[in-house]
C-alpha cells in the first residue's frame, strides 16, 4: 500500500517539527553565546573601568600634593614681600624719624575719628 497524502503531510510536519526544534537548539545555544561573550564584555569593562579610576585617583592625590607645594611656594613669596615691605618702612623711619612719626600720628587720629564716629 502506497502511503496516502494525509501519511505524506503527517510525515512532512513531523520533519518540519524536527527542523523547528533544531533550529530552536542552535537559537538557544547562540543566544547563550551571545550571552556569554556579553558576560566577558561587560567583566572586561568593568576591570578596565576599575583601573581608570585607580589612576584618576593616583592622579588626583598627585595633585594635592603639588597643590600643598604650590601653596607653601605661594606662602613663601608672600613673606618675602612681607619683610621688603617692612624693611623698607624701617628704612624710610631711619631716614626721616621726624615725617614718619607725623605720619603715624596723623593715621591714628583719623582712625580713631572714623571709630568714635562708626559707633555712634
Amino acid at each position: 500500500m502506497s502511503p496516502t497524502a494525509s501519511d505524506n503531510m503527517k510525515s512532512n510536519l513531523g520533519e518540519a517539527g524536527s527542523h523547528l526544534r533544531q533550529a530552536a537548539g542552535h537559537a538557544g545555544e547562540a543566544i547563550k553565546g551571545a550571552a556569554s561573550a556579553a558576560g566577558d564584555e561587560m567583566r572586561l569593562g568593568k576591570a578596565q573601568m576599575k583601573s581608570e579610576l585607580a589612576d584618576s585617583a593616583l592622579s588626583g592625590i598627585a595633585a594635592l600634593e603639588q597643590a600643598g607645594a604650590a601653596s607653601r611656594e605661594q606662602m613663601d613669596a608672600l613673606m618675602d614681600k612681607g619683610r621688603d615691605l617692612i624693611d623698607s618702612a624701617s628704612e624710610l623711619i631711619r631716614e626721616r624719624p621726624l615725617a614718619s612719626f607725623g605720619i603715624a600720628f596723623a593715621t591714628g587720629w583719623i582712625i580713631a575719628k572714623l571709630a568714635r564716629s562708626g559707633s555712634k
